[in-house]
């Protein structure tokens, strides 16, 4: 039996008065990749900000391999072991790509399957490797996103929330980076946020659909995909 590594159990979650995540459950299983999709608005990137802290939930609880993280402060959750892959991007842009690197690297969390060293991020990305010196700033989009994965691998976590990282991406970098995750697969669990639905589907083993901030579908990927024409009202996914 699968073992549950991440779960939300019925969690609510509010922007001051507005209730945006209502009674959200999901769980992500050791070595799976949960897709979590959905139109824009539905609630994707609440569930992220709840897991990682930035948004406490309400009530309900968030566990990791049994902990409860939902009312840690997010640098206590990253050092749980649950990394972020933000929206975005957001690189520190006047530093080096080696110092991106360097500056979130962490001690291994208990539990992760391996440790994650800068030489090991750059020998996925071996463009990285070639702009070690450069000003993360001065790197093309799909470069910074790749610097935005090798960072988060850098924290060694257990678990790695990816939120739209095929988001404003030529198509061949949108292939390239969706290898790259397949390989990562081998060594840590991940929860993808993606309107790519190309892409969440060579990547998933399980899928959670939301809309307005409910669950309307959990399961295996082969089970979305037999409700897919059922479930298409619900996607806001290419």
């Amino acid at each position: 039996m699968a073992t549950s590594l991440l779960s939300l159990d019925r969690v609510n979650a509010f922007y001051g008065d507005s209730h945006v995540l209502h009674d959200v459950s999901l769980e992500l299983h050791a070595g799976r990749l949960l897709a979590l999709l959905g139109r824009n608005g539905a609630g994707k990137t609440t569930c992220i900000s709840c897991i990682i802290g930035f948004l406490p939930p309400r009530s309900g609880r968030i566990t990791l391999a049994g902990a409860a993280i939902d009312k840690l402060a997010p640098e206590r959750i990253c050092h749980a072991g649950i990394g972020l892959v933000p929206q975005g991007r957001r690189i520190f842009a006047s530093l080096t790509v080696k110092e991106n690197l360097d500056v979130a690297a962490r001690p291994a969390s208990q539990g992760s399957q391996r440790h994650w060293t800068r030489n090991d991020v750059t020998r996925i990305f071996p463009r990285l490797q070639e702009r070690l010196n450069q000003l993360a700033g001065s790197l093309s989009g799909g470069e910074q996103q790749m610097l935005a994965i090798g960072r988060a691998l850098m924290t060694n976590p257990r678990v790695l929330l990816l939120d739209e990282p095929s988001e404003g991406l030529a198509p061949q970098v949108v292939r390239e980076v969706g290898d790259v995750l397949m390989d990562l697969k081998e060594h840590i669990s991940m929860v993808l946020v993606e309107q790519n639905l190309g892409l969440a589907m060579k990547l998933a083993d399980d899928v959670v659909l939301l809309n307005t901030g409910r669950v309307v579908f959990s399961g295996t990927k082969e089970t979305f995909q037999a409700r897919q024409a059922e479930l298409h009202s619900h996607l806001g996914v290419e």
